[in-house]
């Protein structure tokens, strides 16, 4: 396993994990359940209409933070915004009571992923696996 599957694995097994933002100097925080791999890169997706997604394209520091057996996971990184049709398509394909949803309102999802990322594996006490992404 990969170390990006590791952490699509560890989200994945959450099934709902908190993503961040910042929304000038406060965090704001959502929850979060879909994720991909694609290309090399863990792709996240929200609507471009969303309060999120403006806050990503104000400041791309975001921070996503998971539950999970053992112990949790911080993932953060800088958002990278990614306008691929189809890749959203294909996010919109695997979730389809969201695709319909978006397919009424004539809403788009917007695409990103985390570039000079860290993946932290914590526990209560401190860090067990610390990794990089570019």
């Amino acid at each position: 396993m990969s170390d990006l599957e590791k952490v699509k694995d560890f989200l994945d097994k959450a099934k709902v994990y908190y993503f961040t933002t910042v929304d000038g100097d406060k965090p704001k925080c959502r929850p979060f359940g879909f994720s991909m791999i694609e290309d090399g890169k863990l792709y996240f997706g929200t609507g471009t209409f969303k309060e999120c997604y403006k806050q990503i394209l104000k400041n791309p520091n975001v921070e996503i933070c998971a539950m999970g057996e053992g112990g949790f996971l911080r993932y953060y990184g800088k958002a990278k915004i990614v306008d691929d049709k189809t890749l959203s398509q294909k996010a919109l394909d695997s979730m389809p009571p969201i695709k319909k949803t978006y397919q009424e309102h004539g809403w788009k999802m917007g695409m990103f992923y985390l570039e000079n990322a860290t993946a932290e594996f914590r526990n209560m006490f401190g860090i067990d696996e610390k990794l990089s992404f570019s």
